[in-house]
């Protein structure tokens, strides 16, 4: 628990709230099958004020609803909550073949006897989880059903023919929402009203600085700067409406540094995490230009890490 805390306590979260959580663990014990879905996150998440706002709201027993753009952190925010809190994860992704089913469980046989099998949000309401609901906002009204039960202040699910699920007094909900991707719908106020939201606020200079000083201890002063600037600078030009979202990929570039590491030319790392990402010509150019602004053609891996 040490690790998680000193995160908390090096962004200068409260330390009331702090405590909350240290009090939340030692209430709930996870169950021993439940502990291999209890990990640390790939990357931590920095923002003292929004990681104070859902830290208070899952103390209280609310849900949280993370909306923002992409690239804003809202996965990343969702798995570090868990393992703050100590809970295992059970990540649920939406699409259009979702349904109630897919949630609760489907029946099956065992024994020759029919049985049901557990679907996610009936594992995580049981054991005291939190779930991660992916794009929820791509929900069709059958999984929607499910999630306004399993949201509501009850706190119980009815399944037909099942006795009903009681939820946990750990379990929480964590939905998150990209804006305007294809398939999306918005979300009715009945499901909106069961979460506290939090509007994710697109990622800075500072906050890029410190995932890749995580990520990358031994990356270069300089080169760390030229490639945070990238990617502020096709963050920028989606709010102008200059390109599309899909070249602004934090993770496809934190990927390309990566592979930048084990030896590959930045310049061509860079093509496969960013310019790639997107598929129209135009689009493609100017990506390419703000790459060549910003990724040297002469570059190689000894320019980026320290001791290649």
């Amino acid at each position: 628990m040490a690790d998680e805390m000193r995160l908390l306590r090096e962004q200068g979260v409260d330390e009331t709230l702090i405590h909350g959580v240290e009090q939340f663990r030692d209430c709930y014990p996870v169950d021993e099958e439940e502990k291999g879905r209890v990990a640390p996150p790939l990357l931590p998440f920095y923002g003292k004020e929004i990681l104070e706002q859902a830290i208070a709201a899952l103390l209280e027993g609310e849900n949280l609803l993370l909306s923002g753009s992409k690239a804003t952190g809202k996965n990343v925010l969702a798995e570090n909550l868990a393992w703050f809190f100590g809970r295992p994860v059970y990540n649920i992704s939406f699409h259009v073949n979702t349904d109630s089913s897919s949630l609760i469980g489907t029946d099956t046989f065992v024994n020759n006897q029919v049985s049901l099998r557990k679907g996610p949000v009936y594992r995580c309401a049981a054991c005291g989880g939190f779930g991660v609901l992916d794009e929820i906002n791509m929900a069709k009204n059958d999984a929607v059903s499910v999630l306004h039960a399993a949201l509501d202040y009850r706190r119980i699910i009815d399944v037909p023919g099942y006795e009903k699920i009681r939820l946990h007094p750990a379990a929480r909900f964590i939905g998150t929402m990209n804006y305007g991707y294809a398939g999306t719908k918005e979300l009715n106020e009945a499901l909106v009203s069961r979460f506290l939201v939090i509007d994710m606020p697109p990622v800075d200079e500072g906050t890029l600085s410190k995932i890749f000083g995580y990520m990358f201890p031994d990356g270069k002063k300089e080169a760390v700067a030229q490639l945070c600037g990238l990617f502020l600078d096709l963050q920028e030009k989606a709010e102008n409406g200059e390109i599309t979202t899909r070249a602004l990929d934090l993770r496809g570039l934190l990927a390309a540094v990566r592979t930048i590491k084990t030896g590959l030319k930045p310049v061509l790392a860079v093509k496969m995490g960013i310019t790639n990402k997107t598929f129209d010509i135009f689009e493609k150019e100017i990506v390419g230009d703000v790459v060549m602004t910003r990724i040297p053609e002469s570059w190689t891996a000894a320019d980026v890490f320290e001791g290649q």
